[in-house]
């Protein structure tokens, strides 16, 4: 099958759409279809880092394509952003042949829309598959009034990308539910989680070799990795630094980028917070080592997001069988997670319970101090399976020369994480 894979982020970029079309793409280029990506010629997060054009990396194509970058640092900069993304991206399409399926995400918001126009010019099928949903986390962070011409304009297209869909693959129940309000068949809307990293796993010897490196080897950690937005906001984890101030044992790492990353900064240095150190996103390689170097980990989503944006995070996170703290709301998949975990080890808090957080976060210090050996052995063991296989019988399925015995036969353990 000729599958088309349409988002703005892929392989080697470390941001998290990047991280899971790239395992999508593998796996359908290892079961012998013709996998062509279409991708950003920058990085997401550093714009100033740059890939070639075109490359060929385990058999699948990549076509990164150029776009202005203006920095993101305000919401018309963003805007810009995306536009001029989307208008190489059409250009570039009007050019591409027919594809079987194509699989668009969300970034930038409404490529899914690119993608429907595609196939219903020159044939095919669609998935789409939202990693978040714009507008409605647009409308949720307060960046656009619900009531306004723009928001109802976009909600239309993304309806309209929904509708010419065959498959919708929904991250969780919540945003399963939110997708249906939008008037979708349930039919075309299937719930596949994302997967945690292949390569993902606790490394010992790697956490010591990164506390080394950045001289925290004798601290209890707690981290916070991945996307610095108002979507995850970080107030509560800010405040509850400045509470923890006095414990020189304690540092908060936060690792990433995002728009956040800079009142992150403002913040410690405004307090003279000296618990508080910032790392840029690391390079995928070193993925087991970083999270395996925490001692505690923190997901964060923000009130009114549930259903709209997916901490995948999380995965990762229990595939080292770290201990980790969620603050965010109770109708939430990370709550069911919380809820199935060791209650030493795992737990919620709302926002803006900074004693509820001070709290556990200086129990498990107290316990890494009485055992500097990590209390990881007797943690927790959730099974983590990926529904990569789901999702591709999905995908072969629009093909009726896919034979259906040819995916169970090879829909084994290179497809169970």
């Amino acid at each position: 099958m000729k599958i088309l894979l349409l988002n703005q982020a892929f392989w080697p970029d470390v941001v998290a759409s990047a991280q899971q079309l790239t395992m999508l793409a593998r796996r359908l280029s290892e079961r012998g279809h013709q996998v062509k990506v279409i991708t950003s010629a920058r990085g997401y997060d550093d714009a100033t880092t740059s890939f070639p054009r075109r490359e060929r990396w385990h058999s699948i194509d990549i076509v990164r394509i150029s776009s202005v970058s203006t920095g993101k640092k305000h919401r018309w900069q963003r805007t810009l952003n995306f536009a001029s993304f989307l208008f190489a991206c059409a250009a570039r399409l009007i050019a591409m042949p027919r594809q079987d399926v194509v699989i668009a995400l969300t970034s930038p918001p409404l490529i899914s829309w690119l993608g429907s126009l595609f196939i219903r010019i020159k044939g095919g099928e669609l998935m789409f598959w939202p990693l978040d949903l714009n507008p409605d986390e647009a409308i949720a962070a307060g960046w656009l009034r619900e009531s306004s011409f723009t928001a109802k304009f976009l909600s239309r297209l993304l309806i309209s990308s929904m509708t010419h869909a065959k498959t919708i693959i929904a991250l969780d129940d919540f945003m399963k539910e939110r997708i249906l309000a939008k008037g979708i068949s349930k039919d075309k809307v299937d719930v596949i989680a994302p997967a945690p990293d292949d390569a993902v796993s606790y490394d010992q010897e790697g956490r010591e070799a990164f506390r080394r490196a950045h001289n925290i080897a004798d601290k209890f950690v707690l981290m916070y990795a991945g996307n610095h937005s108002p979507c995850h906001p970080l107030d509560t984890l800010l405040l509850a630094a400045h509470k923890l101030k006095h414990r020189e044992e304690i540092v908060f790492l936060f690792v990433g980028g995002g728009s956040e990353v800079e009142k992150v900064q403002s913040f410690a240095g405004t307090h003279e917070l000296r618990n508080i150190r910032h790392l840029p996103y690391q390079p995928q390689a070193t993925l087991s080592a970083l999270l395996s170097a925490a001692d505690l980990h923190v997901v964060v989503m923000g009130e009114g997001f549930s259903g709209i944006v997916h901490p995948s995070k999380i995965y990762n996170i229990l595939k080292v069988k770290a201990p980790f703290l969620f603050i965010g709301p109770e109708a939430c998949f990370i709550s069911d997670i919380v809820a199935a975990g060791p209650r030493e080890l795992v737990a919620r808090a709302q926002h803006g319970h900074i004693e509820e957080v001070v709290t556990f976060i200086s129990s498990l210090a107290d316990r890494h101090l009485e055992d500097r050996s990590r209390a990881i052995a007797s943690g927790y063991d959730f099974s983590i399976a990926s529904d990569f296989s789901r999702f591709i019988a999905h995908i072969e399925a629009v093909s009726p020369q896919t034979s259906p015995a040819r995916f169970e036969a090879t829909g084994t353990s290179a497809d169970i994480i």
